[in-house]
């Protein structure tokens, strides 16, 4: 069975840390572009960062200079090291594979890693 499976989640509190990590399961990761999405009640899920196959790296602004994205295809993983959280950080975090050339068609979701942040 082909899927992904996100790991990492958790309670932090303001300024703290997290590091997400997604694993391809029955899947290769190294063939495709790997993206962080999430999504809290009532909002639309949304992309926050993309690694391409190649290892260029990709942020919206809202996470630039806080999140870093990086994997290691040894270990078929991509991670997402988040620093400085804030409290609009608190989501349910995904992690998707698929072709990235400024628009992200993707083939494979996980089923999600919720962060909360608070106080």
């Amino acid at each position: 069975q082909v899927q992904l499976v996100e790991s990492g989640g958790g309670l932090v509190q303001p300024g703290g840390s997290l590091r997400l990590s997604c694993v391809g399961s029955g899947l290769t990761l190294s063939p495709y572009s790997v993206g962080w999405f999430r999504q809290t009640p009532g909002k639309e899920r949304e992309g926050i960062s993309v690694i391409t196959k190649d290892g260029r790296a990709v942020y919206v602004d809202d996470v630039k200079g806080r999140f870093t994205i990086s994997r290691d295809n040894a270990k078929n993983t991509v991670y997402l090291q988040m620093d400085n959280l804030k409290l609009d950080d608190t989501a349910l975090y995904y992690c998707a594979a698929g072709l990235y050339d400024n628009y992200f068609s993707i083939d494979f979701w996980g089923q999600g890693t919720q962060v909360s942040v608070s106080s």
